[in-house]
């Protein structure tokens, strides 16, 4: 026995002796800042660690000296340093990247790879480039990224379009924070950034341009974007930013602008570790304050008596009086239905554990986004304490992820904006009381007072409005007229406010406009890499499973009898191997199932050839397809909009929708009943087009009417093809050239459609119920729906794009880019059909920045035009002008202070511009920061 204590004390003392320590700090070249994350590696050796928040790291390694040690951090160049006897010291400063050739990206291929041999186009923007924006944020920033458009909303709501077909509402894009899709469960599209990542969090951001079903699923059809947070085992302590700027609009004015962060990340041991974010902006909104009138005639009730303005609600309201004309009632501004102040909190919470000596981790995260702004649809929508939270638990290491979330949301206080004014305006009189005021005082004031139609009609509104007997002109006498209501209510008096928070708090939009929604989303996914199994070739399988439960309370869906459920599954495999060392080949395929549509098949593959002495020229080319599911909101809406309804197309929908609508005197005298219930069976079975009803309606042919042929909604398709070349030519100019095109079908629709309350619709007109049906078109017994459905038209889209950098002085980097974008169909194919391309034609962007031109101080410029182009939305068509923006930005840092001082502005130089008809112009916006800890 005390020989082999004697030999286990030998043994001991040994590895004892044969153990070195090193020690030192990791910090960035230049600023001096600390580099925590980076990879300390012993060469030969299994010993490894990471620098701390401080860019500290500890090391021991169970070997004598002499040996070499790596030092290696994404988006730096890598070094070497050698040990020479045990205890050394090692400090190293890391240079920034002077090629990309080795930057490394994940989302492409679902495995880390070079960017250069991505197998398709990606762009990215790592933690320094988030440092170093231009623009007010990290997320606005990504609007100087190639072949990115924003569709700007709201100063807040800001929603990406790659590749064009893109509304503010863009679900054919799709958005991973940290893995979990950041879209909203009812609505279907992303939030901006409203639940996404604080700019100190970020740890790198990838952007996919094309079609990615083959490996993400549904929806990742047009582009995806993966934003991913900072581990807190590798990136701890106490961070804050605080911003303070001001912003510039014709419409709104000068108004504050404020943006404060904070985060805090410990590891506990090597086993646990947590973090904890917390942001708060708050600013005025970009005013909608467009005085265009949507229909024919000027600007203004004055001369305009149908005048229904943009940003004008309430005057939607219209009707047609005999001897007078079509008149819409006096609208309420935007501005004047809402306070026009954004907010926006986020805060997330995960705790991180690492249970045994590898890098096997689980990770629970809580995510919550609170906020205030505007969005844009069929209508324009105030919301008002919109809450969206996410729950996630995973686990993962190297090779494999199982990851479960759940999404819910809280519509809170929000509300339609035009349904506001409707109903503030008949809180004060009923539409058929002002309408009969105005047809009344129209009539008289022609009568009695000489007044010309123009007069007359001014006369009119006055009283309608105000129950004002005065004529307008030559101080006439009053008439005896007696109104049929209050007058209207003025913005800003305590009536109008009072009026307004009874409407916007009431769900039923026949006297309301609150909105109400507690929808959830819960999603598994999950996927495991062979690659350690497999040597010749790299396989990967993984599979997905996801449910939507609708509770709106039947405000938006037709869920009244509770909350409505539906699945999808999906799951794929992907093969990557390596023929030679120069080419690398691709293949996936994945299957996916919704409940209510047949499976799909999404295939893809891909080539890169790496061409030069050292695998410099990367030439690149792939076929893949991508599919959209229709949304919630395509299936399961049923929506009274007043003039329209609309009405989903799962097939349980269209018997959910049931509603009992009037019949006109002349259609009670004809022997029709008093009221009719019509479904949504009858919009999609028994209907004419709109464009034919119209035309009916103005020639009485009855050979002008079309019967709509609608079919229940399908998935869209999308097969893509793309090639690209990407090189980086003498170690610091880099060439980005792609190009794409898209073949779409089943291009998913929506359609106006014009339903009798009686008869039935068809060619034959000597059928009697047909008769009927034409009958009910001259009584106005009839019912506008919007449908959905999918074009009959095929859709081609094609584009390219080239991007050059440049880099001068190791760390300054001057780029431009341009984006070439375009689209094709038969339109006498689908004469109704809608395309919402939404895109500019040509794109051009430059920038030149430097993190650290000298001692420190860093800048960065961005510049970028585009020509003009037609939007189309549900709200709104118009031509959006062509526009340049600038972005600027300078800063300053002190590294022993680890802190950065920063000012910029977006739009310097240039006045209001637009990018979505109907909403607000985007002025400048100035700020001044301050970031610790950077």
């Amino acid at each position: 026995m005390k020989i082999y204590l004697f030999i286990l004390s030998l043994l001991f003392c040994g590895m004892t002796y044969a153990q070195t320590t090193i020690s030192g700090t990791v910090s960035e070249s230049g600023t001096g800042l600390p580099v925590p994350g980076a990879n300390i590696k012993v060469t030969g050796d299994s010993a490894a660690t990471v620098s701390d928040a401080d860019g500290k790291f500890s090391l021991t390694v169970s070997k004598k000296p002499p040996f070499t040690v790596e030092i290696s951090m994404v988006s730096y160049t890598a070094q070497t340093v050698n040990v020479t006897s045990a205890n050394q010291t090692v400090n190293v400063s890391l240079v920034g990247e002077e090629t990309k050739l080795e930057e490394i990206v994940v989302s492409a291929s679902r495995t880390p790879e070079r960017v250069m041999q991505s197998p398709v186009t990606i762009e990215r923007m790592t933690a320094a480039q988030v440092k170093n924006t231009s623009a007010p944020t990290f997320y606005d920033g990504l609007e100087n990224l190639k072949e990115v458009h924003f569709n700007t909303s709201s100063l807040s709501f800001k929603s990406i379009n790659t590749r064009g077909f893109a509304t503010v509402a863009n679900t054919r894009f799709l958005q991973l924070v940290d893995g979990m899709d950041n879209s909203s469960p009812a609505l279907n599209f992303v939030l901006g950034n409203l639940v996404g990542l604080s700019e100190l969090d970020v740890a790198s951001v990838e952007l996919l341009p094309g079609a990615s079903s083959a490996l993400y699923g549904a929806n990742a059809f047009n582009g995806i974007l993966f934003m991913n947070s900072k581990s807190p085992f590798t990136n701890q302590g106490i961070s804050t930013y605080f911003k303070y700027g001001k912003t510039y609009q014709d419409a709104a004015g000068t108004n504050d602008y404020y943006d404060f962060g904070f985060r805090a990340a410990t590891a506990f041991s090597k086993h646990f570790a947590g973090k904890i974010n917390f942001t708060y902006l708050r600013a005025t909104e970009w005013i909608a304050a467009d005085e265009r009138s949507m229909t024919t005639g000027g600007v203004g009730h004055d001369i305009n008596q149908n005048y229904d303005g943009l940003n004008f609600y309430g005057d939607e309201v219209t009707t047609f009086i005999p001897n007078v004309g079509q008149v819409s009632r006096t609208g309420y501004a935007e501005k004047d239905l809402n306070n026009n102040k954004i907010e926006s909190v986020k805060a997330d919470i995960s705790l991180h554990f690492k249970p045994f000596a590898n890098d096997f981790e689980i990770i629970l995260q809580e995510k919550v986004g609170l906020g205030t702004t505007i969005y844009q649809g069929a209508n324009r929508y105030a919301l008002k304490n919109f809450l969206m939270n996410q729950v996630r638990v995973e686990v993962r290491n190297r090779n494999f992820f199982l990851r479960g979330y759940m999404t819910s949301e809280s519509a809170g206080d929000s509300y339609d904006m035009r349904f506001a004014a409707w109903n503030v305006n008949r809180a004060a009189k009923s539409d058929t009381g002002w309408f009969t005021d105005y047809a009344t005082a129209f009539q008289l004031g022609s009568a009695f007072y000489g007044l010309d139609a123009q007069q007359a009609g001014i006369y009119a509104r006055k009283f309608a409005d105000y129950n004002d007997n005065t004529s307008p002109v030559n101080g006439l006498p009053a008439l005896p007229l007696t109104p049929h209501g209050n007058p209207r209510l003025i913005p800003g008096t305590p009536e109008f406010k009072a009026a307004l928070n009874t409407v916007t708090n009431n769900p039923d939009l026949t006297r309301g406009a609150k909105f109400l929604d507690n929808s959830k989303l819960y999603h598994v996914d999950g996927n495991y890499n062979f690659k350690e199994l497999l040597k010749v070739v790299e396989v990967m399988v993984g599979g997905s499973f996801r449910q939507y439960a609708l509770d709106s309370q039947g405000t938006i869906f037709t869920d009244y009898d509770g909350v409505l459920r539906y699945d999808e599954y999906g799951a794929y495999v992907q093969a990557i191997g390596n023929p030679t060392d120069r080419l690398k080949l691709t293949g996936s395929l994945r299957y996916d199932k919704s409940q209510n549509f047949d499976g799909f098949v999404s295939p893809r593959i891909a080539a890169v050839y790496s061409a030069g002495d050292h695998k410099e020229h990367n030439f690149r080319i792939s076929y893949q397809t991508g599919f959209r599911n229709p949304t919630t909101q395509d299936q399961y809406i049923g929506l009274d909009l007043g003039p329209f309804a609309l009405i989903g197309s799962a097939p349980d929908n269209l018997t959910r929708y049931v509603e009992t609508l009037p019949v006109s005197a002349a259609g009670q005298a004809a022997g029709q009943p008093s009221s009719v219930t019509l479904s949504g069976v009858d919009a999609y079975n028994n209907s004419y087009t709109l464009a034919s009803v119209q035309a009916f309606a103005a020639s009485g042919n009855p050979a002008d009417l079309q019967v709509a042929k609608i079919g229940l909604v399908k998935p869209e398709r999308v097969q893509a093809f793309e090639a690209g070349y990407r090189a980086v030519i003498n170690n610091d100019i880099s060439v980005d050239i792609n190009g794409y095109y898209n073949l779409y079908n089943d291009f998913l629709n929506q359609s106006r459609v014009i339903t009798p309350y009686y008869g039935v619709v068809g060619t034959d007109s000597s059928d009697p119920n047909v008769q009927l049906g034409y009958q009910a078109l001259g009584f106005g017994d009839r019912r506008v729906y919007q449908v959905y459905t999918n074009s009959r038209t095929e859709v081609t889209s094609l584009g390219f794009g080239v991007g050059l950098s440049k880099k001068f002085f190791k760390t300054l980097e001057l780029g431009a880019n341009y984006n070439y974008a375009e689209f094709e169909y038969d339109e006498k194919e689908d004469p109704s059909f809608i395309p919402g391309f939404n895109t500019p034609k040509h794109r051009v962007k430059a920038y030149v920045s430097s993190p650290n031109i000298y001692k420190g101080l860093g800048f960065s410029f961005n510049y970028r035009w585009s020509d003009e182009y037609l939007y189309q939305g549900s709200f709104a068509d118009g031509v959006v002008p062509e526009n340049s923006v600038i972005d600027a930005q300078i800063s300053y840092t002190i590294p022993k202070w680890k802190t950065m001082f920063k000012v910029g502005a977006a739009n310097l130089f240039g006045e209001d511009y637009i990018q979505v008809i109907g909403a607000g112009m985007i002025g400048q916006q100035w700020y001044a920061q301050i970031t610790i800890n950077p």
